[in-house]
């Protein structure tokens, strides 16, 4: 059962228990949420269907009537790691049903391209068993990946390249998620458990399509938010921005809220207009916990949730104003300085000539990269274009580099997305600094 988030909203509702004990089941294992649905695992309780909740978002001090909830966030946790991706939850979870009926743990190994498709796509930190499981997964994913995943991956022209996080922060999970988005989450689940490839590389174009409309949504939703915030009185003062936009499409929001965070460098809220409701994501700065700043207004608030970075939430119309505020006050009370700062951490100054095929397999050792365990970031000073970058891209938004620096004569090729803007100053042919990974 795949809950459609236009018409029952995220998570578990009423609506999806009605239809569960319609069809007489009995149990239900929610995974990625559950951890505040208090009210409905109660209502499912009367109506005699138990709860297994495999989740990761910081729970209320009241947890769910579920008969169990494996969740390391919570207050008396004994779990030694706290930072599972909500699938990394469901797949532990498997584990231990596999370790108790006396199922062989390889048996679980073709799951693992799964866990790293999520682990890179939640950004979680990729430290401790993250590190492990993603390690694990993108070996799977390179070798014999789903057959779901196999399609998505010719789609977006990988099949020939070794996949990593970055292909699935920036290809195949944007492509998964954008059939949620625009349509229902329904069809991307039967993408992932499809056995047959011709069926599923079917499934892959159609989700692809679906990317490439929240692609437009996303341009022209972020060039209106953008407009609104210009317009914002006193913007230079503000710590924090809320913007609410009625005709906004719900699916995209939160894209446009991580837009707007790396822009101004100031903690995001988008809203738009759902049945009555201001409903929205907040992204985040980092260092900065927004679900605390949220959380500040809960008074304000019908529903919200989520982590340190990310986070969605609802309010009444009429409280979007006295939100704005006190999200506002909360946040110049707490953020620091440094965070609303563009600050790029410089790992190493080198030359080109530094850059041979030994440092690249020594940099690979250290994979796979992610939230806490960023790529290096390297400096290379007095640059210069070979006479041959250019503008790329459908919307002529990228810059294809060829640049060769003063102190060798290897010409380094790159791509440096979004900067389209920046390309008059790189043809003057006059040196320029470079930071890059």
């Amino acid at each position: 059962y795949i809950p459609d988030r236009y018409n029952e909203g995220y998570g578990v509702s009423v609506k999806g228990v009605d239809y569960a004990c319609e069809t007489g089941v009995k149990l239900i294992i929610v995974l990625d949420c559950g951890i505040k649905a208090v009210e409905e695992i109660a209502y499912a309780k009367e109506k005699g269907i138990d709860f297994i909740i495999c989740d990761h978002h910081v729970p209320d001090d009241i947890l769910p009537p579920a008969v169990a909830i494996l969740n390391a966030k919570r207050a008396d946790n004994t779990y030694p790691y706290d930072h599972l991706s909500g699938c990394g939850v469901g797949f532990k979870f498997m584990q231990a049903f596999a370790l108790n009926n006396g199922i062989e743990f390889h048996q679980l190994t073709p799951l693992l391209d799964l866990v790293a498709v999520s682990v890179a796509s939640d950004i979680v930190p990729i430290m401790g068993e993250n590190r492990v499981l993603t390690h694990h997964g993108l070996k799977q994913l390179n070798s014999n990946p789903s057959v779901g995943l196999k399609a998505i991956i010719d789609v977006c022209g990988l099949s020939e390249k070794e996949i990593t996080v970055g292909d699935i922060v920036f290809k195949i999970g944007p492509r998964i998620n954008a059939s949620g988005r625009i349509q229902n989450g329904k069809e991307a689940v039967e993408l992932l458990i499809e056995k047959d490839f011709s069926a599923a590389l079917e499934k892959a174009n159609q989700i692809n399509q679906y990317n490439e409309t929240r692609k437009d949504l996303d341009k022209t939703m972020t060039e209106e938010a953008n407009q609104i915030v210009d317009h914002l009185e006193g913007l230079a003062d503000r710590r924090s921005i809320v913007i609410y936009n009625e005709a906004w499409h719900k699916g995209v929001i939160g894209i446009v809220a991580s837009r707007l965070t790396e822009i101004y460098y100031r903690p995001a809220v988008v809203l738009t207009r759902t049945d009555n409701l201001a409903t929205g994501s907040a992204r985040s700065v980092s260092g900065f916990d927004v679900y605390k700043a949220i959380e500040h207004c809960r008074d304000l608030l019908e529903n919200f949730g989520g982590h340190t970075y990310a986070a969605g939430l609802s309010m009444k119309v009429e409280n979007v104003e006295e939100f704005t505020r006190r999200f506002e006050t909360y946040v110049t009370e707490h953020i620091l300085p440094e965070q609303t700062s563009a600050v790029i951490d410089i790992d190493a100054e080198i030359d080109f000539r530094d850059i041979t095929p030994k440092f690249h397999a020594d940099l690979k050792k250290f994979n796979p990269f992610g939230p806490d365990n960023h790529k290096p970031i390297f400096c290379t000073h007095n640059v210069y274009d070979y006479g041959t970058s250019k503008v790329v891209g459908r919307d002529q938004e990228h810059i294809k580099l060829e640049l060769v620096d003063n102190k060798s004569n290897n010409v380094m090729n790159g791509i440096a997305f979004g900067q389209s803007s920046q390309a008059r100053y790189i043809k003057t042919k006059r040196s320029f600094d470079i930071c890059y990974t």
